[in-house]
Protein backbone atom coordinates (compact mmCIF):
# COMPACT_ATOMS: atom_id res chain seq x y z
CA UNK A 1 0.00 0.00 0.00
CA UNK A 2 2.77 2.26 0.93
CA UNK A 3 4.83 1.96 -2.36
CA UNK A 4 1.31 2.43 -4.01
CA UNK A 5 0.89 5.35 -2.87
CA UNK A 6 4.52 7.00 -3.30
CA UNK A 7 4.40 5.91 -6.52
CA UNK A 8 1.43 7.14 -7.48
CA UNK A 9 2.07 10.73 -5.62
CA UNK A 10 5.43 11.02 -6.81
CA UNK A 11 3.98 10.14 -10.42
CA UNK A 12 1.38 13.02 -10.14
CA UNK A 13 3.86 15.47 -8.51
CA UNK A 14 6.59 15.14 -11.25
CA UNK A 15 4.17 15.02 -14.19
CA UNK A 16 2.77 18.38 -13.45
CA UNK A 17 6.78 19.72 -13.72
CA UNK A 18 8.18 17.27 -16.37
CA UNK A 19 4.65 16.28 -18.32
CA UNK A 20 2.58 13.07 -17.93
CA UNK A 21 4.02 11.58 -21.16
CA UNK A 22 7.59 11.46 -20.06
CA UNK A 23 8.69 7.41 -19.79
CA UNK A 24 9.92 8.16 -16.16
CA UNK A 25 6.25 9.68 -15.07
CA UNK A 26 4.45 6.63 -17.16
CA UNK A 27 6.77 4.50 -15.46
CA UNK A 28 5.96 5.36 -12.18
CA UNK A 29 2.13 4.96 -13.31
CA UNK A 30 2.36 1.69 -14.41
CA UNK A 31 4.79 0.82 -11.37
CA UNK A 32 1.78 2.25 -8.57
CA UNK A 33 -0.71 -0.08 -11.54
CA UNK A 34 0.97 -3.28 -10.63
CA UNK A 35 1.65 -2.74 -7.01
CA UNK A 36 -1.99 -2.05 -6.39
CA UNK A 37 -2.77 -4.89 -8.18
CA UNK A 38 -0.88 -7.31 -6.17
CA UNK A 39 -2.11 -5.63 -2.95
CA UNK A 40 -5.74 -6.04 -3.86
CA UNK A 41 -4.82 -10.06 -4.53
CA UNK A 42 -3.28 -10.66 -1.51
CA UNK A 43 -5.86 -8.73 0.61
CA UNK A 44 -8.37 -10.54 -1.15
CA UNK A 45 -6.75 -13.97 0.74
CA UNK A 46 -6.17 -12.93 3.90
CA UNK A 47 -8.99 -13.67 6.89
CA UNK A 48 -8.16 -10.34 8.23
CA UNK A 49 -7.26 -7.61 5.73
CA UNK A 50 -5.87 -4.46 5.88
CA UNK A 51 -8.79 -3.36 3.91
CA UNK A 52 -12.00 -4.72 3.03
CA UNK A 53 -12.79 -4.47 -0.04
CA UNK A 54 -16.48 -6.14 0.39
CA UNK A 55 -17.28 -2.30 1.66
CA UNK A 56 -17.36 -1.27 -1.84
CA UNK A 57 -20.15 -3.29 -2.63
CA UNK A 58 -22.35 -0.68 -0.24
CA UNK A 59 -23.77 1.73 -3.23
CA UNK A 60 -23.76 4.67 -0.80
CA UNK A 61 -20.56 4.22 0.96
CA UNK A 62 -18.81 4.22 -2.36
CA UNK A 63 -20.83 7.01 -3.73
CA UNK A 64 -20.19 8.94 -0.90
CA UNK A 65 -16.29 8.04 -1.03
CA UNK A 66 -16.13 9.04 -4.38
CA UNK A 67 -18.01 12.20 -4.15
CA UNK A 68 -15.86 13.75 -1.84
CA UNK A 69 -12.99 12.78 -3.91
CA UNK A 70 -14.19 15.01 -6.49
CA UNK A 71 -15.64 17.73 -4.42
CA UNK A 72 -11.69 17.78 -2.83
CA UNK A 73 -10.13 18.01 -6.85
CA UNK A 74 -12.81 21.05 -6.96
CA UNK A 75 -11.96 23.03 -4.69
CA UNK A 76 -8.31 22.84 -4.82
CA UNK A 77 -9.12 24.02 -8.57
CA UNK A 78 -9.78 27.15 -6.91
CA UNK A 79 -7.23 27.10 -4.20
CA UNK A 80 -4.66 26.69 -7.10
CA UNK A 81 -5.89 29.19 -9.16
CA UNK A 82 -7.41 32.17 -6.74
CA UNK A 83 -4.29 33.14 -5.56
CA UNK A 84 -2.70 33.98 -9.32
CA UNK A 85 -5.98 35.62 -10.00
CA UNK A 86 -6.01 38.15 -7.33
CA UNK A 87 -2.45 38.89 -7.08
CA UNK A 88 -0.95 38.48 -10.22
CA UNK A 89 -4.21 39.33 -12.64
CA UNK A 90 -5.52 41.95 -10.32
CA UNK A 91 -2.39 43.29 -8.53
CA UNK A 92 -4.09 42.81 -5.00
CA UNK A 93 -1.57 42.78 -2.30
CA UNK A 94 -1.29 39.46 -0.24
CA UNK A 95 -2.67 40.36 2.72
CA UNK A 96 -5.90 41.76 0.50
CA UNK A 97 -5.96 38.49 -1.21
CA UNK A 98 -5.81 36.68 1.92
CA UNK A 99 -8.81 38.29 3.06
CA UNK A 100 -11.06 37.74 0.40
CA UNK A 101 -10.00 34.33 0.46
CA UNK A 102 -10.84 34.01 4.05
CA UNK A 103 -14.79 34.57 2.94
CA UNK A 104 -13.99 29.98 2.43
CA UNK A 105 -13.43 28.90 5.80
CA UNK A 106 -15.02 31.30 7.43
CA UNK A 107 -18.35 30.63 5.97
CA UNK A 108 -17.75 26.85 6.14
CA UNK A 109 -17.02 26.75 10.11
CA UNK A 110 -20.14 28.86 10.48
CA UNK A 111 -22.51 26.56 8.21
CA UNK A 112 -21.31 23.08 8.60
CA UNK A 113 -22.60 22.69 12.47
CA UNK A 114 -25.72 23.91 11.44
CA UNK A 115 -25.77 21.52 7.96
CA UNK A 116 -24.61 18.73 10.76
CA UNK A 117 -28.06 19.41 12.94
CA UNK A 118 -30.40 19.95 10.16
CA UNK A 119 -28.81 16.62 8.34
CA UNK A 120 -30.04 14.59 11.71
CA UNK A 121 -33.93 15.87 11.21
CA UNK A 122 -34.41 15.76 7.26
CA UNK A 123 -31.37 12.59 6.20
CA UNK A 124 -28.16 13.65 4.84
CA UNK A 125 -29.03 12.47 1.32
CA UNK A 126 -30.81 15.54 0.85
CA UNK A 127 -28.58 18.27 2.35
CA UNK A 128 -25.62 17.12 0.40
CA UNK A 129 -27.36 17.08 -2.81
CA UNK A 130 -28.11 20.99 -1.83
CA UNK A 131 -24.67 21.49 -0.75
CA UNK A 132 -23.31 20.48 -4.08
CA UNK A 133 -26.34 22.43 -6.05
CA UNK A 134 -24.66 25.67 -4.32
CA UNK A 135 -21.04 24.48 -5.12
CA UNK A 136 -21.92 23.87 -8.51
CA UNK A 137 -23.23 27.43 -9.31
CA UNK A 138 -20.08 28.80 -7.53
CA UNK A 139 -17.83 26.91 -10.19
CA UNK A 140 -20.43 28.55 -12.96
CA UNK A 141 -19.65 31.74 -11.37
CA UNK A 142 -16.10 31.47 -11.41
CA UNK A 143 -15.92 30.44 -14.74
CA UNK A 144 -17.50 33.44 -15.98
CA UNK A 145 -15.08 35.58 -13.54
CA UNK A 146 -12.74 37.91 -15.46
CA UNK A 147 -10.30 41.24 -14.98
CA UNK A 148 -13.68 43.26 -14.76
CA UNK A 149 -15.06 41.37 -12.20
CA UNK A 150 -15.98 43.46 -8.76
CA UNK A 151 -14.13 42.49 -6.41
CA UNK A 152 -17.33 42.08 -3.83
CA UNK A 153 -18.66 39.57 -6.25
CA UNK A 154 -15.50 37.62 -6.70
CA UNK A 155 -15.57 37.81 -2.70
CA UNK A 156 -19.73 36.64 -2.82
CA UNK A 157 -18.79 33.94 -5.02
CA UNK A 158 -15.83 32.32 -2.17
CA UNK A 159 -18.38 33.18 0.69
CA UNK A 160 -20.61 30.95 -1.36
CA UNK A 161 -18.48 27.91 -2.41
CA UNK A 162 -17.92 27.79 1.47
CA UNK A 163 -21.97 27.87 1.80
CA UNK A 164 -22.03 24.78 -0.24
CA UNK A 165 -19.22 22.88 1.29
CA UNK A 166 -20.03 23.74 4.54
CA UNK A 167 -23.38 21.91 4.27
CA UNK A 168 -22.04 19.07 1.97
CA UNK A 169 -19.23 17.88 4.15
CA UNK A 170 -20.38 16.80 7.36
CA UNK A 171 -22.99 15.03 5.98
CA UNK A 172 -21.91 13.10 3.29
CA UNK A 173 -18.90 12.19 6.18
CA UNK A 174 -22.21 11.00 8.14
CA UNK A 175 -23.41 8.77 5.03
CA UNK A 176 -19.81 7.33 5.04
CA UNK A 177 -20.08 6.20 8.70
CA UNK A 178 -23.12 5.29 8.95
CA UNK A 179 -23.13 2.88 6.27
CA UNK A 180 -20.86 0.25 7.32
CA UNK A 181 -20.90 -1.96 10.32
CA UNK A 182 -19.31 -0.37 13.53
CA UNK A 183 -16.29 -3.28 13.35
CA UNK A 184 -15.45 -1.34 10.28
CA UNK A 185 -15.54 2.18 11.45
CA UNK A 186 -11.74 2.37 11.47
CA UNK A 187 -11.37 1.68 8.02
CA UNK A 188 -14.09 3.76 6.95
CA UNK A 189 -12.49 6.72 8.40
CA UNK A 190 -9.27 5.83 6.69
CA UNK A 191 -10.64 6.10 3.82
CA UNK A 192 -12.36 8.90 3.66
CA UNK A 193 -9.23 10.81 5.09
CA UNK A 194 -7.46 8.78 2.07
CA UNK A 195 -9.96 10.62 -0.48
CA UNK A 196 -9.51 13.51 0.56
CA UNK A 197 -5.82 13.78 0.72
CA UNK A 198 -5.82 12.19 -3.00
CA UNK A 199 -8.66 14.93 -4.38
CA UNK A 200 -6.03 17.34 -2.52
CA UNK A 201 -2.95 16.01 -4.77
CA UNK A 202 -4.76 14.90 -7.74
CA UNK A 203 -6.47 18.76 -8.02
CA UNK A 204 -3.21 20.55 -7.54
CA UNK A 205 -1.86 18.69 -10.13
CA UNK A 206 -4.93 18.74 -12.42
CA UNK A 207 -5.74 22.21 -11.53
CA UNK A 208 -2.10 23.74 -13.10
CA UNK A 209 -1.96 21.34 -16.13
CA UNK A 210 -4.81 22.49 -17.19
CA UNK A 211 -4.11 26.17 -15.94
CA UNK A 212 -0.97 26.52 -18.61
CA UNK A 213 -2.15 23.91 -21.09
CA UNK A 214 -4.92 26.23 -21.71
CA UNK A 215 -2.63 29.11 -21.29
CA UNK A 216 -0.18 27.65 -24.13
CA UNK A 217 -3.07 27.03 -26.31
CA UNK A 218 -3.66 30.49 -25.95
CA UNK A 219 -0.11 31.60 -26.58
CA UNK A 220 0.75 29.31 -28.97
CA UNK A 221 3.43 27.68 -26.93
CA UNK A 222 4.72 25.71 -23.85
CA UNK A 223 3.79 27.77 -20.80
CA UNK A 224 4.67 26.85 -17.18
CA UNK A 225 4.00 29.71 -14.93
CA UNK A 226 2.45 32.71 -15.22
CA UNK A 227 3.01 35.28 -17.61
CA UNK A 228 4.20 39.07 -16.37
CA UNK A 229 2.03 41.64 -18.30
CA UNK A 230 -0.59 38.87 -19.98
CA UNK A 231 -3.56 38.83 -17.32
CA UNK A 232 -5.70 38.08 -20.76
CA UNK A 233 -3.57 34.78 -21.55
CA UNK A 234 -3.69 33.78 -17.92
CA UNK A 235 -7.95 34.70 -17.79
CA UNK A 236 -8.38 31.94 -20.93
CA UNK A 237 -6.27 29.22 -18.96
CA UNK A 238 -8.23 29.94 -15.46
CA UNK A 239 -11.57 30.02 -17.98
CA UNK A 240 -10.59 26.99 -18.97
CA UNK A 241 -9.79 25.38 -16.07
CA UNK A 242 -12.97 26.23 -13.94
CA UNK A 243 -15.05 24.50 -17.28
CA UNK A 244 -12.89 21.23 -15.83
CA UNK A 245 -14.03 21.96 -12.32
CA UNK A 246 -17.82 22.75 -13.33
CA UNK A 247 -17.44 19.72 -15.31
CA UNK A 248 -16.33 17.62 -12.31
CA UNK A 249 -18.82 19.02 -9.68
CA UNK A 250 -21.45 18.31 -11.91
CA UNK A 251 -20.67 14.43 -12.12
CA UNK A 252 -20.67 14.33 -8.73
CA UNK A 253 -23.68 16.31 -8.10
CA UNK A 254 -25.39 14.34 -10.83
CA UNK A 255 -23.90 10.93 -8.43
CA UNK A 256 -25.34 12.53 -5.19
CA UNK A 257 -28.67 12.74 -6.55
CA UNK A 258 -28.94 9.58 -7.89
CA UNK A 259 -28.56 8.74 -4.35
CA UNK A 260 -31.19 11.07 -3.06
CA UNK A 261 -33.83 9.08 -5.56
CA UNK A 262 -32.22 5.63 -3.88
CA UNK A 263 -32.38 6.39 -0.95
CA UNK A 264 -34.60 3.73 1.09
CA UNK A 265 -37.74 5.01 2.55
CA UNK A 266 -39.79 4.10 5.22
CA UNK A 267 -43.51 2.85 4.92
CA UNK A 268 -45.91 4.97 5.80
CA UNK A 269 -47.96 4.03 8.51
CA UNK A 270 -51.36 4.51 8.51
CA UNK A 271 -53.42 6.96 11.14
CA UNK A 272 -56.82 5.87 12.88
Amino acid sequence: MALFMVSLFVGIFLGQEMGFTQPLILSLFVFALIIGAIFIRVERQLDRPLLSFALFKNGAFTMSLLCGFLIFVTNFFFNVISPFYLENARGLKPNTAGFILMAFPIVQVIVAPMAGAVSDRIGPELITFCGLIIILMSQIGYMLTDLGTPLWLFTAIVGFVGLGNGIFQAPNNTIVMNSVEPQNLGIAGGLNALVRNLGMVVGISFATTVLFAGMGHDMGEKVTTYLKGRPDVFIYGMHIAFLIATIICAIATLITGYRLIKRPTEPVKDEF
